[in-house]
């Protein structure tokens, strides 16, 4: 029998953007396959007739869903769709035991539970079904993707693999064995610690203070999840960060292994200037060669912008809603 978590869930307004009146909001909660409860929070249109086309949204890796996965949902929805965005497994309003832990797997089931409460959601056209994965939830967006033949359009927005970068670091600086093994021992040594200590050890969020020091892509970080830009007080990236050991099974399971198999149509979207860039470039070019649905898939650079600002426009109207809008419109008639 499939039982749901008893979840405490903040009633009020508490997002990292201002309420839509265009828009009905509402928490809602479902269940993954491996027994989790997730919360929502779902968007619908005001005053919408008949069954609606729906999208989910999860991401950043290490956020929440009341920052911007969120205002591309309430967005979404001023613009027709029925959305939602949710917590992934062990962080947020969602349950799961231990906190502040991921998993390919249990995160790309996250998607999919995600989908399959939307196509049982009388309100939802099950036919047209979407979903939209931000930073590290793009990479799970487009495994999703290869295993979910309900989906009919996916979105991934700056995205990063996260397998790739744990098992080779940034711009894959540390790809080789000797520095893959010692990541490896280093987490095998911090699990008995963990164990020793009672507690799980905190990798931490972003760094606060800033050096002065520090790399570009950290400050860009810092500007959006350490100030009232983005700050909330339950995403990992503006507190205490994952576990040490919290991606520990990243490092040995590429997740876009089948990506050029994708029949769905696919828009990756990334900033010309981000320090990520590469994920989407790459990706990209891996999800089409030698395949034979090529025809659907798209990458879209947005000029000058940089990592964050597809998380909320950076200020300056970076997300291309209107070409988010016509690309599902076109793939899930």
């Amino acid at each position: 029998m499939i039982r749901k978590e008893e979840l405490v869930l903040v009633n009020e307004w508490d997002k990292t953007f201002p309420k839509s009146e265009k828009v009905d909001h509402s928490k809602v909660t479902f269940v993954n396959r491996y027994g989790i409860t997730l919360a929502a929070d779902m968007y619908v249109p005001k005053n919408a007739m008949g069954k609606l086309p729906a999208i989910a949204v999860s991401g950043p890796f290490g956020a929440v869903k009341e920052q911007c996965s969120g205002l591309y949902a309430q967005t979404m929805a001023e613009r027709g769709f029925l959305s939602i965005a949710f917590d992934p497994s062990f962080t947020g309003e969602s349950g799961g035991s231990v906190r502040c832990m991921a998993s390919p797997d249990i995160n790309t089931e996250d998607f999919m539970a995600a989908v399959d409460f939307l196509s049982l959601n009388e309100k939802v056209d099950a036919d047209r079904i979407g979903i939209i994965g931000i930073c590290g939830w793009g990479g799970m967006a487009l495994n999703t993707a290869a295993l979910d033949t309900r989906i009919k359009a996916t979105v991934a927005s700056t995205m990063y693999d996260m397998t790739r970068v744990n098992a080779k670091g940034y711009f894959d600086s540390a790809d080789s064995e000797e520095a893959r093994y010692n990541a490896k021992a280093a987490m095998c040594a911090q699990r008995l610690e963990d164990l020793k200590n009672g507690e799980y050890k905190l990798g931490g969020g972003v760094v606060d203070p800033l050096p002065e020091d520090a790399p570009f892509f950290v400050k860009d970080y810092y500007d959006y999840y350490k100030t009232a830009r983005g700050y909330h007080e339950r995403s990992l990236n503006s507190n205490g960060g994952w576990n040490v050991i919290g991606c520990e099974s990243f490092i040995n399971q590429p997740i876009l292994r089948y990506s050029n198999e994708i029949r769905s149509a696919v828009l990756l979207i990334h900033g010309e200037n981000a320090h990520s860039c590469y994920f989407s470039r790459d990706a990209y070019a891996d999800m089409i060669r030698d395949s034979k649905y090529a025809d659907n898939k798209e990458l879209m650079i947005i000029p000058g912008a940089v990592h964050t600002d597809l998380y909320d426009g950076g200020g300056k109207d970076a997300i291309p809603f209107d070409k988010i809008e016509g690309f599902f419109n076109k793939y899930m008639k």
